[in-house]
């Protein structure tokens, strides 16, 4: 049977009840919203042993510790928190009430000012027991609001913040379940933008399928996880740190897919005086690269992912149909420098996806909110279908309404060719090297790098399966 939505005050009134549950609230930033339902949704006393809220810096930092970034809107932040005011709870109740499953909340929350120069985001979480004495677990994640006044971005903060805690104790079996049960009542009010659960109960849970699903379900445009397959926030991962995005397909990476990052960060690095150490390079797969046979799936994602996991790669998966909305994704994250990396194919289909949303008078402020000043792209070289004639920069068919300002980008180099590719790798096809491996032709191998080899065949990725297994 399908739940009843529920109002948030209905939810807080229903966790009040739970004679179980039991716990604190922290928040600092835009004040006590999520503890001020609890209380307005009455027996209130049945839930919240404590609430507080250290506005004052210096106080924050006698309770928490100091915040080395000077930053108090992050997730250290909220961690500290968590980790302060959990185990106080437990040390304190423990032993008086042996039958009670205790959580911590907290947030630390920036909502706009009134000159609204400040978007409004924060960080929200949950330490909490899933049985009494069992360890606890943690469910974080990161906001970002989009009501445009600072009352209404705190009413989202209370009403997010008791989505979370009851999808935590009421929700948390069924993981599409919990997601929708976070945004519930708050549907274009808030993005939630990084999701991470950890503990004993949640042993079985992919988190980059987390981030999937926060996309996919429309939570948010964008999410993104480390190597380690650790869901990560732009915040915390790019902050003032130059980047460069390579979209792809990466189905399977091949020895154009290493060539293509290799290069592409190499010539940025050299443009741009930046040690290429110093360069972050995230691989973007959009939900519009998965769905081109069919609905996104989960399981595809997860294949291409860990191949590039395994490679040491940062994983970025975005609803970014037009890398536009990436770029001004970007923005809030006072990246110094952006280079993007495109094969030739996927440019002309960029630009031409730019032209039709913008047309009619609108182009030049379409093609500035591409190419902003810190902005550069970089085009890796495809062959024309049915010839061996390259696609390059200057050989990308465009409107002729868009001619002389494409020149402009090129002519200011905001366009560039990729200069030291490989020549050999050009005519490595991705989908060609698919369809070998899945009938199980050996040609493959010779495409793709041994290491990616290695990890196709152990774990039986993109429909791979030997000959002996198929024996048996």
């Amino acid at each position: 049977m399908q739940k009843q939505n529920l109002e948030a005050e209905q939810k807080a009134l229903e966790i009040n009840l739970d004679d179980k549950i039991y716990g604190t609230f922290a928040e600092i930033g835009a004040g006590q919203e999520v503890a001020r339902y609890f209380f307005q949704a009455g027996a209130a006393a049945g839930t919240i042993a404590k609430t507080m809220s250290a506005y004052d810096k210096t106080y924050s930092d006698e309770i928490y510790g100091a915040e080395p970034s000077g930053r108090y809107v992050c997730e250290s932040r909220l961690y500290k928190m968590l980790d302060h005011e959990f185990s106080l709870l437990v040390d304190r109740l423990g032993a008086q009430r042996p039958d009670t499953t205790f959580f911590a909340f907290a947030d630390t929350v920036s909502a706009t000012n009134y000159a609204r120069t400040i978007p409004g985001d924060g960080w929200l979480g949950i330490r909490f027991q899933k049985t009494p004495h069992s360890e606890p677990n943690d469910l974080v994640i990161h906001v970002k609001m989009l009501d445009k006044n600072n009352r209404q971005q705190q009413q989202a903060v209370g009403m997010l913040g008791v989505n979370l805690i009851y999808a935590c104790f009421f929700l948390s079996d069924d993981m599409d379940g919990m997601l929708k049960g976070l945004n519930e009542g708050l549907e274009n009010r808030v993005m939630i933008d990084m999701i991470r659960l950890s503990g004993p109960a949640f042993k079985d849970v992919d988190n980059r399928a987390l981030s999937f699903k926060l996309v996919k379900l429309g939570l948010s445009d964008v999410a993104m996880f480390d190597a380690n397959g650790v869901n990560i926030h732009p915040s915390e991962f790019l902050y003032k740190k130059n980047v460069l995005i390579v979209r792809g397909a990466f189905r399977p990476i091949t020895w154009a897919s290493y060539d293509i990052i290799n290069s592409s960060r190499q010539q940025f690095s050299e443009d741009e005086g930046i040690p290429i150490e110093e360069i972050k390079v995230l691989t973007e797969i959009t939900l519009d690269i998965l769905s081109a046979k069919g609905e996104a799936s989960e399981e595809d994602f997860l294949q291409r992912a860990t191949a590039l996991n395994y490679i040491g790669l940062t994983v970025c998966i975005t609803n970014c149909g037009n890398q536009q909305q990436l770029i001004q994704y970007m923005e809030d994250f006072k990246v110094p420098r952006i280079g993007l990396s495109l094969t030739a194919g996927y440019t002309a289909r960029f630009i031409d996806e730019t032209i039709e949303k913008f047309r009619g008078g609108k182009l030049l402020e379409g093609f500035s909110g591409m190419f902003p000043g810190n902005v550069r792209l970089y085009v890796y070289p495809s062959v024309i279908p049915g010839s061996n004639e390259l696609m390059d920069a200057r050989k990308i068919k465009i409107d002729p309404e868009m001619i002389y300002l494409y020149e402009h980008l090129l002519a200011t180099r905001q366009i560039v060719d990729i200069k030291n590719y490989k020549q050999d790798f050009l005519k490595i096809g991705a989908s060609k090297v698919l369809k070998l491996i899945q009938s199980d032709n050996p040609k493959w191998e010779k495409y793709v790098p041994q290491k990616i080899i290695s990890l196709i065949k152990e774990k039986s990725l993109f429909g791979y399966h030997s000959s002996l297994t198929t024996k048996k």
